[in-house]
């Protein structure tokens, strides 16, 4: 049985269309025979000769139509595509083209070819193409390979922009002269009904520009005039219910703008004032885009009147290249809805802004492990403490995923409640593994809390499982702190220790997630090392007595990761201890007896004269009077009075009953309840912490 070919058995010589350059379908050029002039078929009123062996202006690729009047191919049923003209003087009978001679003539082209002579002439429009201009895909095979390449380019892009761009580029020049594109706005997103009325803003135009570069394979397009297509679409257009233009794209498919419903349609999406520029005939296909759900835009296809129009074939390729950019566009913009929601969930769990602290100041950063994947476990927290203490966290939940996130703002959450009940570091893990047990079996995290005092100077540090420290001092010695690991959180069982170290002024603590230390590359201690080098490094830069700025601080420690080094979510937190000096602080116990505020009074005048802020001195004595008598009222300990001089002046009384004072309007007949009253008109600010042994309460003022 003779083997026929098809448009599938060699590749086509013309150009790639998803060449980035957009480069030209061309008329494969035949070989010339020795002694043979120039084809027939290229001259003007002449018939094609028969296709044979000798004949002179045979091409290489051929329309398999011959040998199938000869042998039938019962396998593969090719009918007569609409649409091709009858070529000048030939006949047009079942797909089989002749110029002027019987259909048995095909059987001799057949033999012809086994024999290894070229192939038929490709069957023509009737149109003569210059060389080197756009030529029409003629051939199934090549309708097939454009459709496949320019779907794989549409198919690569992430974003919207990307779809759109790769629309154009993979169709103009190899399927049209020009493209606009018109997408609905806002896009509907996923299953969400549109409000309003359905509005198309033309997103994207692309065009074979006036002049191409000749050294690098392209001629330039007949276009001796600005090109008409230059001048085609309007920027907004309203779509009316019942309109010609809502008709055509209810009906989905792409139509030629020749037909009435499409020449109609035309003007509301172009403008009335450029319609005109639109080519007359089938120089132009509107294709509807549509996505899962509705309607989400519309693509207009040109070709110019220098080159052959469309078939009905192109309008197949046409609905192959919209539905392809409309599926793609409505995966992108859920796409990007969802990052939008983990960006948003990401950032609504990590702090905004750090607080501001007595005695320490804070930066932070925090990046993920990449842009596709912007959400994580990692996270970083500081939280002020009665007795203007700062509670410092750090945790890694596993994975860098949306559950990852749920459950690390469950776990902050959970941190910044047990700090408020100012439980020590070593409860407050205990505590967490708990809670991370309720959330499931799986449920794993590390995490470093540190409390840091700064009257005290002192810190505590307990771990879960979590990379120690790095303490650089004042002089440019870095130091690993010596912190017992503990199990991760989730373990469950485990006893968590806690232990206290000194935290000199101007020393440096750094916090910080293994996504910083370990990768592919570098296991976690020598990661801790590096870093621990790289702060030394660092501090040698400003001198032994002036530390690092803390944000130039925090990106030179980032500038350690090489470009192939980061393989997990990074949270850095830094702090810097300047601490409270011992002059600026007054401590004094009162026992629970009457003549209590009445001593309140005389110390707190004794050390605001010692300060030189007399200025202040009716106030405090007031507001600590009031808040001195609540306490001794019933407490069964002694009270602790503490005034804390820093950019304000902080006063703050602790006794041992956990019942928290509220803010009351007295009545008239009331002869107390007006104390909490005085202090909040009178202080800058104020409050009351529940602690482990009873609560603080605490005033601030402005200095004079």
């Amino acid at each position: 049985m003779t083997e026929h070919p098809t448009s599938f058995d060699r590749p086509s010589t013309g150009a790639d269309p998803t060449d980035p350059r957009g480069a030209l379908l061309r008329t494969p050029v035949p070989p010339r025979a020795s002694g043979s002039g120039l084809s027939a078929q290229g001259r003007t009123g002449e018939t094609p000769p028969t296709a044979g062996a000798d004949s002179p202006g045979a091409f290489e690729h051929s329309q398999p139509g011959a040998e199938q009047a000869a042998e039938p191919d019962t396998h593969r049923p090719r009918p007569a595509s609409e649409g091709v003209p009858v070529q000048p003087g030939g006949v047009q009978s079942g797909g089989v083209q002749s110029g002027g001679t019987q259909s048995g003539a095909a059987a001799p082209a057949g033999a012809a070819e086994r024999r290894g002579a070229p192939p038929e002439p490709e069957r023509r429009t009737g149109q003569l193409t210059a060389p080197g201009q756009p030529t029409p895909m003629r051939r199934d095979g090549d309708r097939l390979r454009f459709v496949g390449a320019a779907t794989r380019r549409i198919a690569r892009g992430m974003d919207l922009d990307e779809i759109v761009m790769g629309l154009c580029r993979a169709t103009v020049p190899t399927f049209a002269d020009a493209i606009l594109v018109y997408l609905r706005e806002p896009l509907p997103v996923g299953d969400e009904r549109p409000t309003g009325p359905l509005v198309l803003r033309l997103r994207r135009t692309d065009r074979i520009p006036a002049e191409r570069d000749t050294e690098s394979g392209f001629t330039p397009a007949a276009q001796p005039e600005p090109s008409e297509l230059e001048s085609v679409g309007s920027e907004l257009c309203e779509v009316r219910p019942g309109s010609a233009l809502a008709e055509v794209l209810r009906g989905v498919r792409p139509v030629f703008t020749d037909t009435p419903a499409a020449r109609a349609a035309l003007p509301e999406l172009l403008g009335e004032e450029r319609d005109f520029a639109v080519p007359d005939g089938r120089r132009a296909i509107l294709a509807p885009l549509r996505g899962r759900r509705r309607v989400i835009g519309a693509a207009l296809f040109l070709r110019g009147p220098e080159r052959v129009a469309f078939e009905a074939d192109d309008l197949l390729v046409a609905a192959q290249l919209a539905t392809h950019s409309a599926l793609g566009i409505d995966k992108a913009v859920l796409y990007g809805r969802e990052a939008y929601i983990a960006d948003e969930l990401q950032r609504t769990m990590l702090p905004e802004n750090l607080p501001r602290c007595t005695g320490v100041r804070l930066a932070s950063r925090y990046l993920p492990a990449a842009e596709t994947a912007r959400v994580g476990g990692d996270w970083y927290d500081a939280i002020p403490l009665p007795g203007s203490r700062v509670a410092l966290v750090v945790g890694d939940v596993m994975g860098h995923s949306m559950t990852s996130a749920a459950i690390m703002g469950q776990l902050r959450t959970t941190a910044q409640t047990l700090a408020g009940l100012d439980l020590p570091p070593q409860e407050v893990l205990h505590h967490l593994d708990e809670q991370a047990q309720r959330l499931g079996t799986d449920r794993m995290a590390t995490c470093l809390y540190a409390v840091y005092d700064p009257v005290s100077h002192r810190i505590t540090v307990a771990n879960a499982g979590h990379p120690p420290p790095v303490l650089l001092h004042l002089g440019g010695h870095a130091e690993v702190l010596r912190v017992p690991a503990g199990a991760p959180i989730g373990v469950g069982g485990v006893d968590f220790e806690a232990v206290e170290l000194d935290a000199p002024a101007g020393a440096t603590l750094l916090l910080y997630t293994d996504g910083l230390v370990e990768s592919r590359l570098r296991d976690v201690w020598t990661g801790i090392e590096q870093l621990r080098e790289r702060l030394a490094a660092t501090a040698q830069l400003t001198g032994p007595d002036h530390p690092p700025p803390l944000e130039a601080l925090c990106d030179e420690v980032l500038d350690m990761l090489g470009p192939g080094d980061r393989d997990d979510d990074i949270a850095l937190l830094a702090a810097r201890f300047d601490g409270i000096a011992p002059s600026d602080v007054a401590y004094w116990f009162l026992e629970p007896e009457d003549a209590a505020p009445g001593r309140a009074r005389r110390l707190a005048r004794r050390a605001l004269a010692r300060w030189g802020m007399e200025d202040l001195t009716d106030s405090v004595e007031l507001l600590v009077s009031e808040v001195v008598t609540n306490a001794v009222r019933y407490a069964s300990k002694p009270v602790t009075l503490r005034l804390l001089r820093t950019d304000v002046l902080r006063c703050e009384v602790g006794d041992d009953v956990p019942q928290l004072p509220r803010l009351r309007q007295a009545r008239a007949t009331d002869e107390g309840g007006r104390g909490l009253y005085l202090v909040n008109r009178l202080a800058r600010r104020w409050g009351a912490t529940r602690l482990s042994t009873g609560k603080v309460v605490w005033f601030e003022l402005n200095r004079g």
